[in-house]
């Protein structure tokens, strides 16, 4: 272990001591325990997988009709599958791969994200495991939890 001088408020170093003494330790395990736990917690923390708009928008561009004119989940697999392209189950939500394996981007990244297109094909993605987000998606609006007005109000659809 490498040794570090720390200097705290003597309000830390107070609110130390008693937690100290309660699990029989000294001030530096507590201190060690407690930055271990949030080195942990910063570890499992997910950064948003953002793809870069640089390939999305022609992405966006290469598929718009395919997303547009696919009739069902099969025939946009297809269509897809023709450009070299497939969507897979991530989360739960989508995202499009290319046939090797990369994941290119989101669903959604692209407009069309996963409630939209179980909306257009009437189904959820066939052996997508969430299927309480397609339930949702195929539920009356009026059933649907309302949106946040705040949100509702930046937002240039209208429902």
């Amino acid at each position: 272990m490498e040794r570090l001088e720390l200097r705290l408020p003597p309000d830390y170093v107070a609110a130390l001591d008693p937690i100290a003494h309660a699990e029989d330790v000294s001030r530096g395990q507590v201190i060690r325990d407690a930055i271990r736990r949030d080195l942990k917690r910063r570890e499992k923390a997910k950064t948003p997988v953002r793809a870069d708009e640089r390939l999305v928008a022609p992405l966006r561009a290469l598929l718009a009709e395919d997303f547009a004119y696919a009739r069902d989940w099969s025939d946009l697999q297809s269509r897809l599958a023709a450009k070299g392209y497939r969507l897979q189950e991530a989360g739960g939500g989508l995202a499009l791969h290319a046939l090797d394996g990369r994941r290119l981007c989101k669903g959604s990244e692209l407009g069309y994200g996963y409630a939209l297109l179980v909306r257009k094909f009437g189904a959820p993605l066939p052996g997508h495991a969430h299927r309480a987000a397609a339930a949702r998606a195929l539920s009356p609006p009026a059933a649907r939890a309302p949106e946040c007005p705040a949100a509702a109000a930046r937002s240039p659809i209208r429902r």
